[in-house]
């Protein structure tokens, strides 16, 4: 039988529960956001124009988180909300100028925490960890049994991210 904590996904999650408390500070002290916050602003940044599903999507966030943190960066003036030309019903999600500010911010952010936590790697060790995430990622939103849809609301593969 397999040890608990040798396999991949109580590593993972154990992993991401020690890096979280450092990426929370990092977040507020580079622009003064939330963690969910920024990962929202980098997602809009990274991927407009984004609708609210497209942001639960890219951002592993509920409908209704990415609503209301959609809301949230609207209020603050981060990013626009406006019509979609597609489909009416639909809003979609751009940067407004100081939400570029803050999102070059949030992404120096995002480089910052990705070097400290990778830096321990070397660089070829990095490339395979990164194929090998590919390849997980790619198993994962191609339906593989074993692993779970990490939020079965939002319509979207897990390699999206």
């Amino acid at each position: 039988m397999v040890e608990l904590d040798r396999t991949l996904s109580y590593r993972l999650h154990q992993l991401h529960k020690l890096t979280d408390v450092a990426s929370q500070r990092a977040y507020l002290a580079g622009t003064g956001l939330t963690m969910g916050a920024g990962r929202c602003l980098t997602a809009v940044g990274s991927f407009a124009p984004l609708s609210v599903n497209d942001l639960a999507c890219k951002a592993n966030l509920t409908k209704g988180q990415a609503s209301r943190a959609a809301q949230s960066l609207v209020d603050q003036g981060l990013v626009c909300k406006s019509g979609s030309l597609n489909d009416s019903r639909c809003v979609v999600l751009t940067l407004t100028g100081l939400g570029e500010t803050v999102w070059l911010k949030a992404m120096k952010v995002v480089e910052q925490r990705n070097d400290e936590i990778f830096g321990v790697l070397a660089p070829s060790d990095r490339r395979q960890l990164s194929l090998l995430f590919d390849q997980l990622l790619a198993k994962a939103s191609a339906g593989d049994k074993g692993l779970d849809r990490l939020d079965a609301e939002a319509d979207c593969p897990l390699d999206q991210e």
